[in-house]
């Protein structure tokens, strides 16, 4: 695995419109799928139960799309590191979108392109992302969103 690519935070300004790196692989496991159930009470039968998802239009289990999103974490920490940060939080979201399914058993990758910076009051800087999620063999991405990141000096 590539090491993650490193910024200073007072240079993420001057990379505005650059696409900052692409995560490793990630195999989206059954297991996964069904912790990510029973941590938001969404047993949907599509998600976890493999024996009927069968017969479904997508012939077996899917990942719940925010389970998808919630990865951009642990994707996005394999991709790119801000240094001279005493912290950093999620801010939030701005648009998120399921173009296609995630079946239970793809890899997917985290593209990540820096698309704002604005000085906050708090002298933080807010960083804004363009997360694309890659399905492989998909030709559309499995989850598409825009990612607000607060970083602290």
């Amino acid at each position: 695995m590539a090491d993650p690519a490193h910024i200073h935070r007072t240079e993420l300004a001057a990379r505005i419109g650059e696409k900052l790196g692409v995560s490793p692989w990630h195999t989206v496991t059954q297991d996964e799928v069904n912790r990510f159930a029973d941590a938001t009470g969404d047993h949907q039968w599509i998600h976890v139960e493999p024996e009927r998802a069968r017969t479904s239009p997508f012939g077996g289990t899917v990942a719940h799309g925010f389970l998808t999103l919630s990865l951009s974490v642990a994707l996005l920490d394999q991709t790119l590191v801000v240094d001279g940060c005493s912290t950093v939080i999620n801010y939030g979201l701005n648009r998120v979108r399921f173009p296609s399914i995630v079946p239970v058993g793809s890899d997917i990758r985290l593209h990540v392109e820096l698309t704002g910076v604005e000085e906050q009051r708090d002298s933080s800087l807010q960083a804004t992302y363009a997360l694309t999620f890659e399905v492989k063999g998909s030709e559309k991405p499995g989850c598409v969103a825009e990612s607000l990141l607060r970083y602290y000096p």
